[in-house]
Order: structure tokens, then sequence, then C-alpha cells
């Protein structure tokens, strides 16, 4: 497996820098938080910016993963809103046309996958029609990504509309097709899921196209460091051994930008003392 980092954790450095910084330590992929300050794909310039980052990850022998969790680029008022549960269409179409971007970024890249989430229905809505809307947004973008080959690889998040595995499950019977898979987040499996994290990823395997991991507590959806939280690791980086797991483990701690280098040097550490 390629051991990465998240740029959503380093935005007080330019990201190039940030890359840099990366490699430098040992890392071997990159989880890109498309944003405005990184590949914004509303910018005139992307193009400039991707042949930048082509190159850039190419210096290095990089892989990496392109993340859609920006936290104010599509709305300047309201966090990772519109989401593909907002009530609206036309907002729903924003997020939508967000994701496409992302999809031609990832091409343009030779990404692994695009990773993204449901979002949190802010309506009083059924969850007969908010799985409706979710559906029919994936649907969408599915269809969009087909002919590419670029994988999606759909992310449970607490607090939004698909925040479990069994979540997860219920938008398979809805929507479905080559392509669509995981991502995996161990904090969030710790945080909500009942059995230990190895049950989910054994059974899972065939569909998880990437990985998020962290430290985090049962029931508090704070991503922390190594050591922080109360994650038993052993057995989690045991199962991946034993499934072969070939893709990407990207550290995220969005929260930890002012204290980047360490962060991201102690995370390497940490995981590479237990992986090899």
């Amino acid at each position: 497996m390629r051991l990465g980092y998240n740029t959503n954790g380093t935005t007080g450095h330019r990201w190039e820098k940030a890359i840099e910084l990366m490699a430098e330590i040992g890392y071997q992929s990159v989880a890109i938080t498309v944003d405005h300050n990184c590949l914004d794909p509303y910018s005139t310039d992307l193009a400039v910016e991707l042949n930048r980052m082509r190159r850039v990850l190419e210096r290095f022998e990089m892989t990496s993963v392109i993340e859609t969790g920006a936290r104010f680029l599509l709305d300047p008022r309201r966090k990772h809103e519109p989401t593909l549960v907002s009530p609206s269409a036309e907002a729903r179409a924003v997020r939508i046309d967000f994701l496409k971007r992302c999809v031609l970024i990832a091409r343009e890249l030779n990404s692994e996958a695009v990773s993204f989430w449901s979002g949190i229905v802010r309506d009083d809505a059924e969850p007969t029609e908010a799985y409706r809307r979710l559906a029919d947004g994936c649907r969408e973008v599915l269809d969009f990504v087909e002919p590419s080959g670029i994988r999606l690889a759909f992310e449970p998040e607490p607090g939004m509309l698909v925040q479990t595995f069994d979540d997860y499950q219920h938008l398979l019977s809805l929507v479905d097709g080559p392509g669509f898979g995981l991502t995996v987040d161990i904090g969030h499996a710790h945080c909500l899921e009942p059995l230990p994290i190895s049950h989910y990823l054994e059974t899972w395997y065939d569909r998880i196209f990437t990985i998020h991991i962290e430290d985090m507590k049962r029931g508090v959806h704070d991503h922390l460091r190594f050591g922080e939280g109360t994650i038993d690791f052993p057995p989690v980086f045991e199962t991946l051994k034993s499934l072969n797991y070939t893709g990407s483990l990207n550290v995220e701690l969005s929260r930890h930008s002012h204290m980047a280098p360490e962060v991201m040097r102690e995370s390497f550490e940490f995981l590479d003392r237990h992986l090899g």
C-alpha cells in the first residue's frame, strides 16, 4: 500500500511545497482536496495548474486521489453546501457539476479515484426522498465517468445521510455500476460502527478504492493525531496486510495545517513503524 497525506491538512503551504515535503518525508500518495488554493476547477488558470501538478507528481513518482470535501468552495457562507441531497434541483446541480469537473481533473492526473460523500439533509425530506436525490445525483456522475474509466469512491461520513456501511448498502440498492466503490475512513468506522474495523475491511474489500486514516474516539467525529484517540490500530494494519491492500492510505488531519510539517512527519513515522 502507498502511504499518503491529504492537502486539506497543508493549507498553510503552497501546494507544490506541501507535496515536496510529503515526498521528502517518504509519502508515495497524495489526496488532493480540490479547493480555491489547489486546482480550483473554476479558475481560468486550471490548465496551467494541472500541468504543474502533473509534473510535480511525476517528479516524485506519487499517485493521487481527488478529494471533494472543500469547505466553502461552492458556497462562501455555508460549509460543504450545496450537496447531492440539497432540497432544490438547482442546488444539487451545482454539486453534480463540481463532481464532474473533479472527474475531469482526475482524468488529467490519472488519479486512482474521485472521493465524495452524500451531504447533510437540511430540510424535512423523508429518507425515501433524500435517497432518491442522492441516487439520482450519483447516477448522473456515474454515467459521466463510465467512458473515462475514472472510479468513484463513496465515503460514509458521520452526520450525513450516508454515514454507515449499512447506509451505503442501501444506496447500492438504488444505484450501482462499474467503478462505483468506497472510500473507507478508519476513524469514521471506529466512531460509528458496532463491530471491529477489520470486519468492515474484510466485508467490503472488493469495493475499497482508497482509505483515509487518522485516530478518533468512539462516538466523536473529530480527526485526531495518532495516539490521541482510542483506535486499536495493530489489528487494522494486520487486516490490510492479509488482504494485500495495494491502494492509498491517506492521512486526513484537516485541522492541523498550522503544524503540518510536524504532524506529517509523526504520522508517517507511526504508519511506517507498523506497516514497514
